[in-house]
């Protein structure tokens, strides 16, 4: 009987000990968050302010004046640097891949004698990624279908030639260069990109003027090269906007072989692993293949870029 009376006096005094703690805890718990509660959340001068991004006092486009002192320039400019400075993760994707594909495309843009300005054109038509625009505009220079054919490149059910990067680059360069003999300027051929060279020439007939600042136009267009301004002064000096990308955080240049095909390929697939690499690394280095084989009945020449070095994992 006494042996009985210890075990419920023990257990007795278990349930008030850990009563005693599960108080004390919930009791101190409160007190804390209470006086958590009480303290002010101190913010410093300098992590309260939000900055207007800084407007050089000039600035040039393709060596042409963008005339600042007109209050709605100024404003339209003012606007893609607000934009695209604080949107960080556009901007930094853009500041990482430009690493990868700036070279690809000055030095197209070099043979072809057109201004290096115009790779800031990509990046604000596609971000420099293989995109798709809900009207059909396709790659990175958005070229739509009946453009592209015009000036040179093949699309059909196996091959479209607007993703590949040097190919569509190159169709570009040509367009650029016959809107500048027609409209008279690089910003206005800048401009056409988005207005279409009929809608623009239109415009200054309408408006008695050549000068595209002093043109009324849409919204977009508008923006179009002021957008392109923005980003390649945020560029040239992306620490003067917040952004701190270290070298080995930018995306490297691709490392690959090339090979000359003109035979047809009926599997991919199986032409990628007879290559030493996978399917899926055939697709990225050649986003232009638009299937799974090649049949290539008029026998024309590709050239296939077969990754190398530290891409290749296995299959």
């Amino acid at each position: 009987m006494t042996e009985k009376k210890n075990t419920y006096l023990l257990i007795a005094i278990i349930i008030i000990l850990f009563s005693a703690i599960g108080f004390t805890y919930f009791y101190l718990n409160a007190k804390i968050k209470d006086a958590i509660r009480q303290q002010p959340i101190i913010i410093t001068e300098n992590e309260r302010r939000i900055y207007s991004p800084p407007v050089p006092e000039s600035l040039l486009f393709c060596g042409e004046k963008v005339p600042l002192e007109d209050f709605d320039v100024r404003e339209r400019i003012e606007r893609e640097f607000l934009v695209n400075t604080y949107w960080h993760s556009a901007t930094l994707l853009y500041l990482k891949r430009a690493n990868r594909w700036f070279p690809v495309i000055e030095k197209i843009l070099d043979e072809n004698e057109i201004p290096d300005d115009f790779k800031y054109l990509a990046v604000a038509e596609s971000g420099l990624i293989n995109v798709v625009s809900p009207v059909g505009a396709t790659g990175f220079w958005q070229l739509m279908e009946a453009t592209a054919k015009k000036y040179g490149l093949e699309i059909n059910n196996e091959v479209d030639e607007r993703y590949d990067v040097e190919k569509s680059t190159l169709a570009a360069c040509k367009y650029l260069k016959e809107a500048k003999e027609k409209l008279g300027s690089w910003t206005l051929a800048g401009a056409s990109y988005n207005f279409g060279v009929t809608g623009l020439e239109n415009q200054i007939q309408k408006q008695q003027t050549k000068n595209y600042y002093n043109l009324y136009l849409n919204d977009e267009t508008f923006r179009f090269i002021a957008r392109i301004v923005a980003l390649k002064e945020i560029f040239k000096n992306p620490k003067n906007y917040g952004f701190y990308v270290t070298d080995d955080e930018l995306y490297p240049e691709l490392e690959y072989d090339e090979i000359k095909v003109n035979y047809p390929i009926k599997n991919l697939v199986t032409f990628a692993k007879s290559q030493g690499i996978n399917y899926k690394l055939l697709k990225l280095f050649n986003p232009w293949l638009r299937n799974s084989s090649l049949l290539n009945k008029n026998k024309k020449t590709y050239i296939i870029k077969i990754a190398k070095g530290s891409y290749v994992i296995g299959n």
